[in-house]
């Protein structure tokens, strides 16, 4: 900025001593005049005055700019530094809430290394015996129980219902309200989460259920000649590292670090379809990965289910029993299985699904179906009812040559599922 005159206050420039002379000289000593007048010289600037008031006042002036401009040096500080110390609070916020998020996902995805099956089995055990919800003979008998099927590799049965697929048939052959035809796949048990996998099990309930139907169709028998029961969840987490180490999707497979084993790891389509594959099963992934319908909705896949059922059977007979496997359906955070698809008389679709997260208490009443049919609450599920915003299927549909499977296992190093636009 251009000096001012300490006189008047006028921006001056680099002229400031011309224009003090001009303007303001009677209040200066004109050196060389032989004025005897007494001369103040400024200790800041040296302009000299002829009162010593002036000068006072020049003074004052310089003083107050000096402690403007070292206030202003001292405001910049003090901002400069809280500016950085906010700075440097958010970013350790930022970086203790990712670390949270992260050991939070860990936890709900199971890899947290807190134990797996048999830990959370008998710790729910332990929780229900303090509450005084159990025995401790009825723990101790469990435990053994639990801890045979492991070593055999086998579920308990515990958690299984069957006959709910002949109980559905028999229903729809008396139904004549609002249905036009149904289609129910081939029989299948259900199973829904124990002690030990609740809130992480869902996938291998799913591959269980699956699992019962194939094991009950003879296309399938010499792809199972190794596994006529059911394996309990830590035997499928090492079923499938088994089919990691045949090469089936490595990037998948280190997603999880190689191991499942042990862990409360949440499993999904691609495991599920590395597994059947490494099994000799010929399945396919179906990616619905966006909604095709108003509000969200999904009603292609809802077509793709009818097709897949009703494909070589079709016949004018309303009730039909296929020989057809359920199916594997995924979406973020839960999967379920696809037992069948009804038609009503308007032509809108429904689905009939298998929840793990359904008791047995619930599924049994299944098999003393009412007249009305209310308990079918229980597995319906219309096109309005599916709106995630992204689902995967698995399914199966015949058997590999060793070829085959060869060939698949080396496309799944680069997996990629059908994309339906």
């Amino acid at each position: 900025a251009s000096p001012e005159c300490p006189f008047c206050g006028e921006a001056a420039g680099q002229e400031l001593e011309e224009h003090v002379r001009e303007r303001h000289g009677h209040l200066l000593g004109a050196p060389g005049t032989g004025n005897d007048e007494q001369l103040y010289e400024c200790p800041m600037c040296s302009l000299t005055c002829t009162d010593i008031q002036i000068l006072e006042e020049h003074v004052d002036l310089h003083l107050e700019e000096h402690s403007f401009s070292e206030g202003g040096n001292i405001r910049d500080l003090e901002l400069a530094q809280q500016l950085q110390t906010e700075e440097e609070k958010w970013q350790r916020s930022e970086e203790k809430r990712e670390r949270e998020e992260f050991k939070k996902l860990q936890r709900q995805y199971g890899l947290d290394n807190s134990g797996g099956y048999k830990q959370q089995f008998l710790k729910s055990m332990e929780r229900e015996v303090d509450r005084g919800r159990m025995q401790p003979f009825e723990y101790h008998k469990r435990k053994a129980d639990m801890m045979e099927c492991l070593a055999f590799g086998i579920d308990d049965g515990k958690t299984k219902t069957s006959g709910v697929i002949e109980a559905l048939c028999k229903y729809y052959q008396n139904e004549n309200k609002d249905v036009r035809r149904v289609w129910l796949s081939a029989g299948v048990d259900h199973f829904h989460s124990s002690l030990g996998d609740r809130g992480w099990g869902c996938g291998y309930r799913n591959f269980q259920m699956l699992l019962s139907s194939l094991l009950q169709n003879s296309v399938y028998s010499d792809c199972l000649r190794d596994t006529t029961l059911i394996p309990s969840i830590p035997k499928i987490q090492s079923m499938i590292e088994d089919a990691w180490r045949e090469g089936f999707d490595p990037h998948g497979a280190s997603h999880f670090n190689n191991r499942l084993h042990g862990s409360k790891a949440w499993i999904g389509a691609c495991e599920i379809y590395s597994l059947l594959t490494s099994l000799r099963m010929k399945c396919q992934i179906i990616d619905f990965h966006k909604p095709t319908g108003p509000m969200g909705t999904h009603p292609r896949l809802f077509e793709w289910v009818l097709h897949y059922y009703s494909t070589d059977n079709e016949g004018g007979a309303k009730v039909v029993c296929t020989s057809k496997p359920p199916i594997y359906l995924q979406h973020q955070g839960h999967s379920r299985t696809v037992v069948g698809i009804e038609e009503k008389k308007n032509r809108s679709l429904c689905l009939l699904l298998f929840d793990p997260g359904c008791s047995s208490q619930e599924m049994q009443k299944l098999l003393k179906q009412n007249s009305d049919g209310t308990n079918l609450k229980l597995l319906r599920k219309f096109v309005g009812s599916l709106k995630e915003k992204q689902y995967q299927i698995v399914a199966v549909d015949g058997m590999l040559s060793l070829e085959e499977k060869a060939a698949r296992c080396r496309a799944s190093q680069v997996l990629t599922s059908e994309k339906i636009p």
